[in-house]
């Protein structure tokens, strides 16, 4: 319990500096490596589904047994064991990140459109050339809601559960996806079985982080609207997770998210999220960050007290 709390701090200070050695570089540049392997050992559909799967398989093993047993050969260590725990816990959580992207973005768009527009193109897979400033705003939004669960509350979910390795074991399940999870030509073979197991992964951290947004803002928000367009809106997403996370804050800002994007070329359909009762506004930004936080602390603080009455 103590080392997450502090690890969470230490994200909360720190964030992700661009130079510090971080286990998802890793996580990618194997996940890269054995691309290569598999395009050059088969181009068939069939092939590219079941070393997808393989693919799954070994990785999550690394995440989880890796870490594991380093963490058991320092058991005896106590000091060495937990700065190493504490470190590996760090490195889950990306909060802070989260947060430095979506501010550069807002800044980016206060020297102009262009510019926020590349600034959105770091953190989002869609085409953002075209985006007015409104799209732009409400993607960086939606693009810190989705990773709320994803960044946040379902690693933390997974560290609550099995400690830092489950934690790693959910990262390269995340990391996979975002690499090889796609639905175009190239990926929706060999990406076939990162997506869904990224999708089973994050089904019950994208519920919690829906309820844990409404709760949490209390006071702040609008809970009333933030519970009515969850129930309402939460499958009007292509993902069967993101819409949560998404339904809840466009419901706690009295804003609409989602509606059609071009992703990697393709013209994606998606519904509408939310009620259109406010323009969407830059410090709507700040507001999601604000949510976000709010919703990984009561998430630690609970952790913290069921571990106490136990």
């Amino acid at each position: 319990m103590k080392d997450i709390i502090i690890a969470s701090i230490i994200d909360l200070i720190l964030g992700d500096p661009y130079s510090f050695p971080h286990p998802v570089k890793l996580m990618g540049r194997i996940i890269s490596f054995e691309e290569k392997i598999v395009r050059k050992i088969t181009n068939s559909k069939k092939g590219l589904k079941v070393l997808g799967l393989v693919i799954v398989s070994i990785n999550i093993s690394l995440g989880f047994f890796i870490p594991y047993l380093i963490l058991r050969y320092l058991k005896n260590h106590k000091l060495l064991h937990s700065i190493l725990n504490i470190y590996l816990i760090y490195t889950c959580i990306a909060a802070r990140s989260l947060h430095h992207e979506a501010i550069k973005v807002k800044e980016a768009l206060s020297k102009g459109l262009d510019e926020g527009r590349h600034r959105l193109s770091y953190i989002v897979g869609r085409d953002t050339k075209n985006l007015s400033q409104e799209e732009v705003i409400k993607a960086t939004i939606e693009t810190v809601s989705e990773n709320t669960s994803d960044g946040v509350i379902a690693p933390l979910f997974y560290i609550f559960l099995l400690g830092a390795p489950g934690g790693l074991a959910y990262k390269f399940v995340n990391t996979m996806d975002s690499m090889l999870g796609y639905m175009n030509e190239k990926y929706k073979d060999l990406g076939y079985f990162p997506a869904i197991i990224d999708d089973i992964f994050n089904y019950i951290p994208a519920r919690i982080t829906a309820l844990l947004m409404c709760i949490s803002t209390i006071g702040k928000f609008n809970i009333k609207e933030g519970f009515k367009i969850l129930k309402r809106d939460r499958r009007n997403h292509k993902s069967p997770n993101a819409g949560y996370p998404e339904a809840a804050t466009a419901g706690l800002l009295g804003i609409q998210l989602g509606g059609s994007h071009i992703y990697n070329g393709l013209m994606v359909e998606k519904p509408t999220i939310g009620n259109n009762e406010s323009k969407v506004y830059k410090n709507h930004i700040n507001r999601t960050i604000d949510i976000m936080y709010r919703s990984e602390i009561l998430f630690i603080l609970l952790y913290c007290i069921i571990n106490i009455l136990k």
